[in-house]
């Protein structure tokens, strides 16, 4: 029988001094492409605060919250404000690729986490830092969260009508994609340090990405001095049609991003004569006539309900039905691309997610509930040299937690911090 082959990150170990939501996302995709990533839980605060985030749980101390970023993951106990607590992360990391936390960002320094502070004990580690405001500055102290982000880098201007509040995304879209960039630039780090022999630090915040994030509205202010705003109905700020129209019965999410759609979007709503119409022809016309594109799509659009344009129009024009959470879960094109996936527990419960949108041809991603705090204690301590007077020392120190151990169910309903 042919040997299975391994997952890209096979190999890869990556300690994680991390909790809540940026963080845990970005190893979340190491760990679902094959990296061992270890959690260090302080079991004196009760371990990842993700941990108590309600209001779903499958269990004791097993909030829905925690499963969805922690999948596939070992966790070790560990105080790191004990001396003792911190030689024994000094020997793991002897052993590692990489540490990555997400921690304010004057804590990396003060509890010896950063690359100049670790480097004696392995010189290729690469220790990535994941913060609200960055570890230099101002502000580094600060803690910070996601939807700060999305309003002081001008994302609640963008978003929502033009005549309604200032609005942030229905999603923690800042902490998931600083979560993604830690993990890029960890890897990247790795990369060379592969090479080079030497490790660095990698940094990355939450403001940072979230200013990244402004991109091409950002380059016209700064070149052109465009200040861009909200458009009605999601509106795309420069191609048209590229928003929301009216059907019989609901909506549809419609956009010519290209030329060459608009004159097929025309015929199919029996209106060829639109393509030539020269207040309508051009991105460059129906951007100054959007109001017009509107109106008329939005009448011969309610002529029928969504399902029937959703069959005229799919596959032609790029169009889109809008769909609640539920919806969107059970649009069968999701099951089809296998984007649900069982996650085991190994005792016959299993925990349904959302599957990693990375495939890899020929290989299965690991599909392995998020793990008991301190479930990997004894392990990860034997692997690492520590006897077992020397386990019943850290023990009775405190250092580490006495066993796996499920924490307190009682939950925190709140936003998604990224960076306590």
């Amino acid at each position: 029988m042919p040997e299975t082959p391994a997952l890209p990150l096979a190999g890869l170990r990556v300690l994680a001094v991390e909790q809540y939501g940026a963080g845990p996302f970005g190893t979340s995709y190491l760990a679902d492409l094959g990296a061992e990533v270890i959690k260090i839980e302080n079991h004196h605060d009760g371990g990842d605060v993700g941990r108590h985030v309600g209001p779903h749980y499958f269990g004791q101390g097993d909030s829905h919250f925690f499963q969805t970023f922690n999948r596939n993951k070992k966790s070790l106990t560990l105080d790191l404000k004990q001396p003792e607590g911190m030689a024994v992360l000094r020997k793991l990391a002897a052993g590692a690729d990489a540490l990555l936390d997400n921690l304010r960002g004057d804590l990396p320094h003060k509890l010896g986490l950063t690359y100049a502070q670790l480097k004696d004990t392995n010189p290729r580690l690469v220790c990535a830092h994941l913060s609200a405001y960055g570890r230099s500055g101002s502000r580094k102290a600060w803690p910070g969260y996601d939807y700060l982000m999305q309003a002081e880098a001008g994302h609640l201007s963008l978003t929502g009508e033009p005549d309604g509040p200032p609005t942030r995304y229905g999603l923690s879209i800042v902490d998931l994609m600083t979560g993604l960039a830690a993990a890029f630039g960890l890897l990247a780090g790795v990369v060379q340090a592969r090479a080079s022999g030497q490790g660095m630090d990698i940094d990355t915040s939450l403001f940072d990405v979230a200013l990244h994030n402004l991109n091409y509205p950002g380059t016209w202010y700064l070149n052109a001095d465009v200040v861009t705003g909200r458009t009605a109905r999601s509106g795309h700020p420069s191609l048209v049609p590229s928003q929301l129209y009216r059907t019989q019965d609901g909506w549809l999410f419609i956009m010519c991003n290209k030329e060459k759609f608009w004159p097929l979007l025309a015929r199919e709503l029996g209106h060829p004569e639109w393509a030539e119409n020269p207040q309508l022809a051009t991105f460059a016309a129906r951007l100054k006539n959007r109001n017009q594109v509107q109106e008329l799509l939005d009448t011969a659009l309610m002529q029928q309900p969504t399902a029937v344009w959703l069959e005229r129009l799919s596959g032609k024009v790029p169009v889109s039905p809008v769909f609640d959470v539920a919806q969107a879960l059970q649009n069968p094109f999701v099951h089809e691309r296998d984007g649900v996936v069982d996650f085991a527990y190994g005792d016959g419960r299993s925990a349904r997610m959302i599957a990693n949108p990375i495939r890899v041809a020929g290989r299965e991603l690991p599909h392995r509930a998020a793990p008991r705090m301190g479930e990997h204690n004894e392990a990860l301590l034997r692997e690492a040299g520590f006897d077992d007077a020397a386990i019943a020392k850290l023990r009775a120190l405190g250092v580490i937690a006495g066993q796996a151990m499920p924490v307190r169910s009682e939950g925190i309903d709140t936003g998604h911090a990224a960076s306590p």
